[in-house]
């Protein structure tokens, strides 16, 4: 295989979808000096859903690319999340949380959007994109970030600003989950008006609400699991998980009427088994095997050194959700353990 072969493999892992895969490949074939970025709203507690791209950044980074994280601020303040001193501190220790996790802090260019999103020729830039763009396709945008909140004139305005930190971060890959997929193809469309090139964009999957399978993990709503929860933490949070036997549940079979909002009916629902993810996108990009302890009734100890072996085994039977849940709360509490470890010795 050849180093970009290779370095095409790392980047796309665990991804969902490459903007455009031959624009990804041209990147592959010479990451070095090639930027990419992730930008995070600070806000909530670090938590692993925030974590898919952070992997992906670190597979950046072994793949050659300098990562740049860009701790949004300013759009936190549009979003209504705290004053900006608060939202500051918050950053701060986000960024601590990040590089406990595994970001390497001499490969990683971390910045606030308040260090060139307040400057003159940013705020030129904004003023022209908001003369290209449709208040109907910033809304749209935004929707998929806020959902029924995207309401304010602020919430038209994150998401052109979100576009134009690609161009004055000068990156050459935008990463985010698949809620951020409508922001890149705004910019996409936009900054070649503005002179710019179109970026390449990489989306990698969102991690469902932990308890219910619906939604995405978030640290404002649901079931989350952060860096700073305890080993019980983990454990009581894992053991309420939403885990049927299959990765890829039918929500006709696993939900009701009663289970969701007025009006919405389970063939609207798009479910997930989020234990599953959480093996697929967290443990075994971290570790080689995972093994699941079981009582000799139920077959002994058994070790998997893939997600597809786990994930088989599950669909035909012959691993039981709960020994599932077990097996990963013992795993998820490794990983953060790491992580625990580090913040402990920084503070």
């Amino acid at each position: 295989m050849s180093d970009a072969e290779e370095a095409f493999e790392l980047m796309t892992n665990n991804t969902v979808e490459a903007v455009t895969e031959s624009e990804l490949r041209e990147l592959a074939a010479d990451p070095e000096g090639k930027r990419a970025y992730v930008g995070y709203e600070p806000s909530g507690v670090l938590h692993l859903g925030h974590m898919v791209t952070a992997t992906k950044l670190m597979e950046l980074q072994e793949a050659g690319f300098e990562v740049v994280v860009l701790l949004a601020d300013i759009h936190a303040s549009l979003n209504d999340k705290g004053t900006l001193e608060e939202i500051r501190e918050i950053a701060e220790r986000m960024q601590e949380k990040f590089v406990a996790f595994g970001l390497d802090p001499e490969q990683t260019e971390f910045l606030l959007g308040s260090e060139f999103q307040l400057d003159d020729e940013y705020v030129l830039d904004q003023h022209e994109f908001c003369v290209e763009t449709s208040m109907n396709r910033a809304n749209r945008s935004m929707g998929e970030i806020a959902g029924d909140d995207a309401e304010r004139v602020s919430h038209a305005v994150y998401p052109l600003m979100q576009a134009l930190d690609i161009k004055h971060l000068d990156v050459d890959l935008a990463v985010g989950g698949m809620e951020q997929r409508k922001v890149h193809m705004l910019a996409r469309d936009v900054l070649p008006k503005l002179g710019e090139p179109a970026p390449t964009c990489l989306h990698t999957p969102l991690i469902a609400d932990l308890e219910t399978g619906i939604g995405k993990m978030s640290s404002s709503d649901g079931v989350t699991i952060s860096i700073e929860d305890s080993t019980m933490d983990i454990a009581a949070k894992v053991d309420k998980g939403f885990c049927p036997p299959t990765a890829d549940p039918d929500p006709e079979e696993q939900l009701s009427s009663d289970d969701l909002p007025d009006g919405v009916e389970p063939a609207d629902v798009e479910l997930e088994n989020p234990v599953l993810q959480l093996f697929e996108f967290h443990v075994f990009p971290r570790f080689n095997t995972v093994t699941v302890e079981r009582d000799e009734r139920f077959g002994g100890d058994v070790t998997f050194d893939s997600y597809d072996a786990l994930e088989a085994a599950v669909e035909s039977g012959n691993l039981h959700p709960e020994d599932c849940k077990a097996a990963l709360a013992d795993a998820l509490d490794r990983l953060v353990e790491l992580g625990r470890r580090k913040l402990a010795i920084a503070d």
